[in-house]
């Protein structure tokens, strides 16, 4: 239990993560979580309203199973795996954020100042989260696919263009921790 439960090296999950991306190249799949909404709304019957969502999402069942799977597994990783809510912060980041009100910075993996329900139902809250959902499921699609697609599959498989996307999303993450989250706290 000792070895589930703690983080696992470079040098094991490295390679596991890219037997995963071979067996996919291997039977033509695409790893990607973004084009899952695309499924879903197909499966809900956008494609009365507009031709994007005219597929077959039947072709898409294994992503969805995939990602029931990915969401059980940190359900169960987080409630029987995890020995501590304590995540190791370095020090200047948990001063850093404290400074900007986040007080219970890397005592939890969820801090109550972003993520408790009165927090989320504030009007401050409850517009961050339809800002950020819009601008995550917007950038996804328009950059033709999310982070873990572009990171794992198109740099792996030496895409020009997951590169670019890559690169556009570290510049994002940066711009956002530095910038733009100071202001909103």
């Amino acid at each position: 239990m000792e070895f589930i439960s703690q983080p696992w090296p470079w040098f094991v999950a490295g390679p596991i993560i890219a037997a995963i991306t071979f067996l996919l190249f291997y039977f033509g799949k695409r790893f990607g979580v973004s084009s899952n909404l695309e499924t879903l709304c197909s499966i809900a019957g956008a494609g009365r309203f507009t031709d994007y969502f005219k597929i077959d999402w039947k072709q898409n069942t294994w992503n969805l199973i995939f990602i029931a799977g990915a969401i059980a597994g940190g359900f169960i990783a987080t409630h029987w795996f995890s020995p501590t809510q304590i995540v190791e912060l370095n020090p200047q980041t948990i001063q850093d954020l404290s400074e900007i009100g986040i007080q219970n910075a890397g005592a939890t993996y969820l801090p109550d100042e972003i993520f408790s329900i009165e927090t989320m139902l504030s009007l401050k809250g409850f517009f961050i989260l339809i800002v950020a959902g819009f601008m995550v499921g917007f950038g996804a699609r328009w950059a033709g696919g999310c982070t873990s697609g572009h990171a794992i599959v198109g740099l792996s498989n030496l895409e020009i263009p997951s590169l670019i996307s890559v690169i556009g999303f570290f510049i994002g993450g940066l711009i956002m921790t530095w910038l733009i989250l100071p202001l909103i706290f």
